[in-house]
């Protein structure tokens, strides 16, 4: 009986010595051939609007990702299954910011 070859095994190793959290309310995606670009931003009132009477909002672009369309692809899964399951959890959940079904 021929011995099936042993995969060889991997240890991932995460390094979050310089990891950065932010919060995001809003986000802005542009695309290139071979990559997706990703800005992930907060939105809020203006705090110095330039035009009395006007209703303004700030949105303060806090970190770009670029990525490959497969790494993009990825993610998007993983978003879905996400979000997917907290719906199971807790209900259908908008699309518009601070909604619920």
């Amino acid at each position: 009986m021929a011995e099936q070859p042993v995969e060889p095994q991997i240890e991932a190793l995460v390094d979050e010595r310089e990891m950065r959290t932010i919060y995001s309310n809003f986000f802005r995606m542009f695309t290139a051939s071979e990559e997706l670009i990703l800005e992930f931003c907060f939105n809020m009132p203006n705090p110095n609007p330039a035009a009395a009477g006007k209703q303004q909002v700030l949105i303060k672009v806090a970190d770009r990702v670029i990525m490959s369309y497969p790494t993009a692809k990825r993610l998007a899964n993983s978003l879905g299954q996400l979000v997917k399951r907290y719906e199971q959890q807790f209900g259908e959940v908008g699309a518009a910011p601070g909604t619920r079904k």
